[in-house]
């Protein structure tokens, strides 16, 4: 595609599910190769991309607290599963020749860096993908907060939310055949509607900072590529004119 990017800087968040492909749970080493394959292609469009990735596919605290363990504790493990995520996908960008640093909210000197922003936008500049690892660093947070906390302090342009569908609909397009997709919806329609875009705290963050959300399927190849280009595809949220 020789298109033009629209965007100098974004933000993308994974879901960790995203990286678990059909197998439901841990991380599928074709998924990871392909999606490091579609974040090559956006970086050579001398386009800079941080990440933020979840951490459902190996331990989801909420679920975990919902089941009796202490919900801070449990914040915390998954912090650490969103750590281990953010190594394999820094294992599967190097592979295909992508420079990229982990940084770390919860400092873990051996394997990653401390999360320090100015630091982060230096290696964006220097066109090294930065990876986002345990959220917040703070429990109760999620890691759809820690994606709209840290695209705003780098500056990103917009924050390109990968899922599973094409767009964010009325309802569970799954589940539901009367579902409607929304092309294009405000902050307040998001949190009104209480439609699974991101959480109300990420979601007012964006809102209070106008930072737009493209919300977009990550399993059709080429769709970061296309979304960076400014594609019509997807579900893009802002605070309508």
């Amino acid at each position: 595609m020789a298109q033009k990017p629209v965007y100098k800087r974004i933000l993308l968040k994974l879901s960790g599910e995203a990286l678990a492909g059909q197998q439901g749970y841990g991380i599928d080493p074709e998924v990871i190769s392909a999606i490091a394959s579609q974040i090559k292609d956006v970086i050579d469009l001398k386009v800079q991309v941080a990440l933020v990735i979840g951490g459902g596919n190996i331990f989801r605290g909420l679920s975990a607290a919902s089941q009796g363990m202490d919900r801070a504790s449990a914040d915390y493990m998954g912090m650490l599963a969103t750590v281990m995520n953010s190594l394999a996908m820094q294992d599967a960008l190097e592979t295909v020749g992508v420079d990229t640093r982990v940084q770390s909210a919860i400092e873990m000197q051996e394997i990653a860096e401390p999360y320090i922003r100015r630091r982060a936008v230096r290696h964006l500049e220097k066109g090294r993908v930065v990876i986002f690892g345990a959220g917040t660093g703070n429990p109760y947070f999620t890691t759809d907060t820690a994606a709209s906390l840290r695209a705003m302090e780098i500056n990103a342009e917009v924050i390109l939310k990968a899922t599973k569908v094409d767009g964010v609909y009325s309802a569970d397009p799954a589940i539901d055949k009367d579902a409607v997709k929304f092309d294009k919806l405000t902050y307040l329609e998001v949190l009104q509607k209480n439609l699974q875009v991101m959480d109300a705290t990420a979601t007012s963050l964006c809102m209070d900072n106008s930072l737009p959300i493209v919300v977009f399927d990550l399993t059709a190849t080429g769709n970061i590529e296309r979304v960076v280009c400014g594609a019509d595809i997807g579900t893009i949220v802002t605070g309508g004119e």
